[in-house]
């Protein structure tokens, strides 16, 4: 059981985290906003293309559970079933678009404008890491049971579809060719085509699922330090 002092410190950093991630979203949505703009684009369009990237969706979803985490942080209080779901739901999401950023797409240029380099890391890593770390050391977790993995591959497949159904209706205008957040769910950049597609969808599949089921067993084998 950790003390109180300990509790209020992880409470403040939750915060803090959260603060940052809002600005490095804002940072790069501002310079994005910039460059549609001086290149005559549809700023409605690229806005629906922003918030169509899992990482950031991830992220956002990531400040929502942070400041509710650091609610209960502050209360002392263990984290209720409703919110522990949903923690390890975006625990793992974070940690799928750390492991997936920095083996797949780092270095490869994103349709998003330009991009702000501390911004890209503080999504991509700094906080990823740090969601990760939170799941394991700070208090108020409880053992999940396994039938949970089920509620955590529900967005991602969900993205994906929305993703592959959408993209052949949209245009990419510097391109002239449809949009896709992610080269690797692009079947025209493969021979393979969509046989590559599908690949690289269940690859993340099997990421998203392993990545799950690691953060279910931490909670079931670490009990961690519940609030008194």
């Amino acid at each position: 059981m950790k003390s109180p002092g300990y509790q209020y410190g992880v409470a403040v950093v939750r915060v803090l985290v959260a603060a940052l991630i809002v600005v490095a979203v804002v940072a790069q949505l501002q310079n994005s906003f910039g460059y549609w703009r001086s290149h005559g684009l549809d700023v409605g369009f690229q806005l629906a293309n922003f918030f169509s990237f899992f990482t950031i969706e991830a992220n956002v979803a990531s400040v929502v559970v942070l400041l509710i985490g650091a609610i209960y942080a502050f209360a002392r209080r263990s984290d209720p079933r409703w919110y522990l779901l949903f923690r390890v739901i975006v625990v793992t999401y974070m940690g799928v678009t750390g492991v997936v950023y920095n083996l797949l797409l780092r270095g490869v240029e994103l349709p998003q404008g330009v991009t702000v380099e501390w911004s890209n890391e503080v999504l991509h890593v700094v906080a990823c890491a740090y969601l990760v770390l939170d799941w394991i050391f700070a208090p108020g977790r409880v053992p999940l049971n396994w039938r949970s993995l089920r509620a955590i591959v529900i967005f991602p497949l969900v993205w994906v579809a929305y993703t592959l159904i959408r993209a052949p209706f949209t245009v990419d205008v510097n391109k002239g060719k449809a949009w896709y957040p992610y080269p690797f769910l692009n079947p025209s950049l493969a021979n393979e085509g969509y046989f590559s597609v599908f690949f690289y969808v269940v690859l993340i599949a099997g990421v998203v699922c392993g990545v799950g089921a690691a953060a279910i067993w931490v909670s079931r084998r670490w009990k961690g330090a519940l609030a008194a």
